[in-house]
């Protein structure tokens, strides 16, 4: 048998970084889908990096900022008695950081999908800039919010250099699922590596099956309803 801890550990890693990354990229992507300003490449681009960096190498600068060592991590236990290293937090946070562009990606799609004319008249008719997100453009960008959430959950199902450097393998508290097939592997205890595995991926098969089942049956709703 395998301590299903790490299992655990890892699905509320993935459905909280999925959340919150919902409701943060929501209005990052609309100002950088609508709005004009000086530097937005400049914005793109470093919310973009975590796509083409090496896990290990956020996770290392992260584990940096956070150290009680260094200022960052030095002021927020001083100050607030937190501590972000080797702590769930800690690795919640670097998962953010790390799906970030995957969320803001799909978003973004999304967005750019939304015809101008359905906004333009909405803006005709003297409605709020928040009216017209909530009800012109975000439900017609459901499928790829939901998109930016299978990718984003899935993706940290599997996360391993990022978590590892903040958090470190504290069974309970930072010992994912990917850190426990890693340590299984360098025991040579294969029969569980492969449980744990087997297990994950099962839940990103099944993830990805319900994005393509929706993606199937909306396409489908809306040939028949052009025929």
């Amino acid at each position: 048998m395998i301590d299903t801890v790490p299992i655990w550990l890892t699905l509320q890693l993935a459905v909280l970084t999925t959340l919150i990354l919902v409701f943060l990229t929501i209005p990052i992507a609309y100002g950088l889908t609508y709005a004009k300003f000086r530097f937005r490449t400049l914005l793109e681009t470093v919310l973009n990096l975590p796509l083409v960096l090496p896990p290990t190498v956020i996770g290392f600068y992260l584990l940096i900022l956070f150290s009680p060592k260094y200022l960052f991590g030095e002021w927020l236990e001083g100050i607030f008695q937190i501590r972000l290293a080797f702590r769930f937090s800690g690795i919640l946070i670097g998962s953010i950081v790390f799906n970030l562009p995957f969320m803001l990606q799909s978003i973004q799609v999304g967005f750019l999908s939304v015809p101008k004319a359905m906004i333009e008249t909405g803006m005709a008719l003297g409605k709020s800039k928040w009216t017209i997100l909530t009800r012109i453009i975000l439900p017609n960008c459901k499928f790829s919010i939901f998109t930016g959430m299978v990718l984003c959950f899935t993706h940290t199902i599997g996360e391993f250099g990022v978590v590892l450097l903040i958090g470190g393998s504290i069974p309970g508290k930072t010992k994912v699922a990917s850190i426990a097939i890693f340590e299984e592997v360098e025991a040579m205890n294969y029969a569980n590596a492969h449980l744990y595995s087997f297990i994950l991926l099962c839940i990103s098969f099944f993830s990805l099956f319900l994005l393509f089942l929706w993606k199937r049956n909306g396409l489908l709703f809306s040939l028949d309803r052009s025929s």
